[in-house]
């Protein structure tokens, strides 16, 4: 199945650059993902973690 599914990719021109894109856009979501954890305000964490939590906000009456 693997040599089927290899043979038909080998024969596409410029296939080998999906491959480099896909890790660059893995890599870089998680590094400005890490980057936004690191410079978030403590106040706005705070906020967004109780909403859950706050009577204020019940929608299940």
């Amino acid at each position: 199945m693997l040599k089927f599914i290899k043979g038909h990719m080998e024969t596409i021109a410029g296939i080998e650059i999906y491959p480099i894109i896909s890790l660059s856009i893995f890599f870089l979501f998680f590094v400005l993902l890490f980057l936004w954890v690191f410079t978030a305000k403590k106040d706005y964490l705070e906020t967004m973690s109780n909403i859950p939590l706050d009577p204020e906000n019940d929608t299940t009456k």
